[in-house]
């Protein structure tokens, strides 16, 4: 079943590993993808402030079922992300970590991994989101991502419902 995704990353560290990702499902198919945007687009939003990206963030979970967050070297420590998070859970998105570090970049290099058990925000009672404690964490490269990442999805759905 396609799914409408969300992605998160962190877009200055990591756009062309999450192109990598991105261009699977134009050969491999299954996802409807939300939340990757160009460099210009995202740095014209930028240039508006905190509330227009986070308005703009809003609308591309609108029609989502699932959140991606692809986890390079400081993803999880971005503030952007921790909102996507954040959003995410308030929406009732079932969420997954792949990590993307051992993705090649332009460049050809990899990079270190972010810590998985790193506090994203806190629920409204006050305690701690931890994102190893919310989702499913998987490797694109370990864990063959490209033909994966459409069941990991699924499998997160529908265990979260």
């Amino acid at each position: 079943m396609a799914r409408s995704v969300f992605y998160s990353f962190h877009y200055q560290n990591d756009i062309s590993r999450v192109m990598i990702v991105r261009n699977r499902w134009v050969t491999y198919g299954g996802q409807i993808v939300s939340g990757v945007i160009d460099h210009a687009e995202f740095e014209k939003i930028q240039r508006t402030g905190d509330r227009a990206i986070k308005n703009w963030i809003d609308t591309q979970l609108q029609k989502t079922s699932a959140t991606v967050v692809l986890i390079g070297s400081e993803t999880l420590k971005r503030p952007y992300v921790q909102y996507e998070i954040c959003q995410s859970i308030n929406k009732g998105n079932a969420i997954i970590g792949v990590y993307i570090n051992n993705l090649r970049d332009l460049s050809g290099n990899t990079s270190v991994a972010c810590n998985k058990h790193t506090c994203v925000g806190q629920f409204s009672n006050g305690n701690p989101i931890y994102f190893d404690e919310i989702a499913t964490i998987y490797d694109y490269v370990h864990n063959n991502g490209y033909v994966n990442l459409g069941s990991w999805v699924e499998t997160a759905v529908q265990t979260h419902s």
